[in-house]
């Protein structure tokens, strides 16, 4: 391109040294002339400004059309679209995956493949996109828009998330990224930046999918503060305490020895005592608890009846909830 704006530019210049000698020729002439060097000046400088994508920015997928050329070995030079599964079947190396690499990083991958088989030393490989195929990536789960989003190539998992609408309340933060290549990355996202630590976001490129799940709840009913169900939030783990917490902690009518975890085990139900008293005192430790587990903390009858009917019918209500259950 640079000697191409040179030539232009050295026949600009002869061109105006003609000028002089031109104005003697007749007027219509003169006009044509001048014109015509306006017109190359301009298309000159469009070509020049042209601007084009980066090309590391540009990963290969599914459908698309590439030539692939070898220094000096001109029967190797082929130009094939990129098969559903993301590969390529060339001469000689036979099938070589570069969905969701950039065309140099292809280029050095079908180097190394020719090197390692022993057809070629140290090959020159040059990878080039002649036709683009649409561009999307799956976004699914608790976001607010689900659906594809369109990439032109690798972007930021929260630049995707956020096309998608963003994060739900009821979302889990950790978020899976299923790889073109069928690899399965897990990337854990703060609920709030801020005060989090630096985080490396991972890429994501086009042909991925991206699973939202949602959040894990914990029920904690019975005769506590506010009964009812506590997303996992952030790291996914909820401890009895910090759920207890969550539900303004055990009402002062509440039979704490008579406290105990319901969870749902391959299909059945298990009930195990919790010792709440000793957890609390620190005596035993604090127990980590699973998505969908039930705390249930019944009320004391002859706690509840020297205070009066009201704490019975509340807490009565939240066993209704756990009777179901």
């Amino acid at each position: 391109m640079m000697s191409l704006l040179i030539r232009r530019h050295f026949t600009l210049i002869s061109a105006t040294r003609e000028v002089a000698m031109l104005r003697r020729s007749p007027k219509s002439v003169y006009r044509v002339l001048i014109c015509g060097l306006l017109l190359l000046t301009t298309r000159s400088a469009g070509f020049a400004q042209q601007p084009s994508l980066p090309p590391e920015s540009v990963v290969l997928g599914a459908g698309d059309l590439v030539s692939v050329h070898v220094f000096r070995e001109d029967a190797l030079d082929s130009k094939i679209r990129v098969k559903d599964a993301g590969t390529l079947t060339l001469p000689l190396i036979g099938t070589v995956t570069v969905a969701g690499l950039s065309a140099a990083d292809a280029a050095a991958t079908i180097a190394k493949r020719f090197e390692a088989q022993g057809f070629l030393n140290a090959p020159q490989v040059t990878v080039l996109v002649e036709e683009s195929a649409a561009r999307e990536v799956e976004v699914l789960g608790d976001v607010a828009k689900p659906g594809p989003v369109t990439l032109n190539g690798r972007r930021p998992l929260l630049d995707v998330l956020a096309e998608a609408g963003g994060l739900l309340k009821t979302a889990d933060r950790h978020v899976t990224i299923r790889r073109v290549s069928g690899s399965i990355d897990t990337v854990f996202i703060p609920n709030t930046l801020i005060s989090a630590p630096p985080m490396v976001d991972a890429l994501v490129a086009p042909g991925d999918a991206v699973l939202v799940p949602r959040a894990g709840i914990v029920y904690v009913l019975g005769d506590v503060g506010r009964p009812g169900g506590y997303l996992m939030e952030d790291d996914a783990h909820l401890s009895l305490l910090q759920a207890l917490s969550l539900a303004a902690g055990a009402s002062k009518t509440a039979s704490e020895g008579g406290a105990h975890l319901i969870r749902r085990v391959h299909g059945e139900t298990l009930e195990v005592p919790l010792h709440l008293k000793d957890v609390e005192r620190g005596k035993l430790p604090d127990p980590a608890l699973e998505n969908n587990d039930i705390v249930y903390i019944p009320f004391s009858f002859s706690k509840n009846l020297a205070l009066g009917s009201a704490s019975v019918a509340a807490s009565a209500s939240s066993a209704i909830i756990y009777a179901a259950y």
